[in-house]
């Protein structure tokens, strides 16, 4: 018995439930992490509006509704299946990315650890579908005859309760969702942004022409006042940057983005660019605000 135990194989392929829930580590870190999917699916479908409902820091409850091209019933079960995606189909395409998202995963991550409720429809169709799944499995499919796409994501972490253990207070996860939802909006200003949490409204951001107009949108008049902006290009690059004028400095690191491509990131090199260009102008422990958008 003990030479069997020996011969027997120790490698071996996971279930797919346990892959996606290793994949939703990756993927969903807390409920700011699932917002962050949907919002940018929403984007990839062509939206002009896109509206979240939070419920106690998304814990509960996060819902993102789109105007976009929807999904039929094929469709909408298939997005829910590991690296399914309508954003890639040959190696090729790797290397000309032009969506938020590519890889497929983050749906089948995210309803691996939560109860989602997919409703669905493309447009100028009559037709449409309604998918509920509670930890990765298909409990009902159903016609519900809708437009765009509405996403519900309910009880996060219902099934890894240790992961649960380690979200934050309410107030702590609605900052990062309100975050998020501000960097997406202030990179995608062609779009329509609605945030309500625990059914009052958080943010509301109407279709702006411009970087600088949705920055209005979202910090006020008065900030716009205290910045100044430039556009330039460069073979193969163009920005678009706006950044403190005078001498309206502030005491942290606040109001400080980077996008690359419509993406929010974070790259010290850039950064320091930016403080050597104040070098001499920014008093000790004050911090420029600059807001800088490159298309690559």
């Amino acid at each position: 018995m003990l030479l069997l135990h020996y011969l027997m194989p120790l490698i071996k392929v996971l279930p797919l439930e346990l892959r996606n829930k290793i994949a939703a580590g990756e993927v969903v870190e807390r409920p700011a992490s699932v917002v962050k999917e949907l919002i940018e699916n929403s984007i990839d479908a062509g939206s002009t509006y896109i509206k979240v409902d939070i419920l106690y820091g998304g814990k509960r409850l996060m819902r993102v509704s789109d105007n976009g091209t929807g999904m039929d019933r094929e469709d909408a079960l298939l997005c829910f299946e590991q690296h399914a995606t309508s954003k890639l189909s040959t190696e090729d395409d790797l290397f000309n990315i032009k969506t938020m998202g590519f890889r497929g995963e983050a749906l089948p991550s995210i309803a691996s650890v939560s109860k989602v409720t997919i409703t669905t429809g493309t447009k100028g169709s009559s037709s449409g579908v309604s998918i509920v799944i509670s930890g990765g499995e298909v409990k009902e499919v159903k016609d519900a005859p809708s437009t765009g796409t509405t996403i519900e994501v309910r009880d996060i972490f219902f099934n890894t309760p240790a992961r649960k253990k380690f979200l934050k207070s309410n107030s702590t996860e609605l900052f990062h969702i309100i975050d998020t939802v501000t960097k997406e909006a202030l990179s995608h200003w062609g779009i329509a942004f609605r945030l309500t949490s625990d059914h009052k409204e958080t943010i509301t951001l109407p279709l702006a022409s411009g970087p600088k107009e949705r920055i209005m949108q979202v910090y006020g008049e008065e900030f716009l006042d205290d910045i100044t902006g430039v556009d330039t290009e460069a073979a193969g690059l163009k920005m678009a940057a706006f950044f403190t004028k005078g001498d309206s400095f502030r005491n942290m690191k606040s109001h400080q983005y980077l996008f690359v491509n419509r993406r929010p990131i974070k790259d010290q090199s850039i950064s320091h660019a930016v403080y050597k260009a104040y070098e001499g102008i920014v008093p000790r422990d004050k911090h420029p605000v600059f807001f800088l958008f490159l298309d690559i």
